[in-house]
């Protein structure tokens, strides 16, 4: 084991996310500019903001995928500017690509996903269930679905995973009144069950049922707001999972 690894501090002693006049750069252009931001266990936080705001930095940021050029960061007790590599096993983040090997089918999806964070059978099948994708779908192979189909199955990857931090981005996209029910069910089991959920969204009125906090971006810095708290659903007997792709 590294010395970084030795240094990630164990979950729960510091916030799943603390950022510090946070810099980050596209380019030459700082999509985030001096942002500063808590979001502890449990919470469901919704990020808000016009395109180019810079809220997909922010998630990309905290899943280790774009660097920390100034100020500080941790993300469930990794240091942002020397443990990015220690993120990958913790944090899930669900974008606009699908993260799916067109040539295996659903199942076969789930299953690869699910393994990297040790997933038993049960909670593979749980997954496909959860997300509406039990039975002939199961089997088909991901080419063949349409775009609500696959962004059911990215999802089912996810929450086979059993991140600790969950970063969605636009995570509604492309799904039918069911599928997006069925994911507000499962965003709200997860953080019943402990997990963090970050969600970046222009659907207010759907995301916005789902927050504990909202958060506006605006010129790569967060601005935060109270929200109401939006009812919970008794966590689903099978334990979901927490995962994340």
């Amino acid at each position: 084991m590294n010395a970084a690894a030795q240094a990630v501090v164990p979950l729960g002693v510091e916030p799943v996310i603390r950022l510090v006049e946070a810099v980050a750069v596209l380019g030459k252009f700082p999509a985030l500019a001096g942002t500063t931001l808590t979001v502890r266990r449990g919470e469901i936080v919704l990020l808000r903001g016009a395109n180019g705001a810079g809220k997909t930095t922010l998630l990309r940021l905290c899943a280790g995928l774009v660097p920390l050029v100034r100020g500080s960061g941790w993300v469930v007790g990794c240091d942002l500017a020397t443990q990015r590599e220690s993120l990958r096993s913790r944090v899930g983040l669900l974008g606009h690509a699908n993260g799916l090997y067109g040539d295996l089918s659903v199942s076969e999806n789930v299953r690869f996903w699910g393994a990297t964070a040790g997933a038993a059978r049960h909670e593979v099948e749980a997954a496909l269930e959860r997300m509406g994708l039990a039975g002939r779908l199961a089997d088909v192979k991901v080419d063949r679905l349409s775009a609500g189909q696959k962004r059911r199955t990215s999802l089912a990857c996810l929450v086979a995973r059993r991140a600790q931090l969950w970063l969605l981005d636009e995570p509604h996209a492309g799904l039918d009144a069911t599928g997006r029910d069925d994911l507000d069910a499962t965003v709200r089991s997860a953080a019943l069950a402990g997990a963090t959920v970050v969600v970046a969204s222009h659907e207010l009125e759907r995301a916005g049922a789902l927050a504990t906090r909202v958060v506006d971006i605006v010129g790569g810095q967060a601005h935060e707001h109270a929200a109401e708290p939006a009812p919970r659903a008794e966590p689903a007997s099978d334990t979901d999972g927490r995962g994340l792709q």
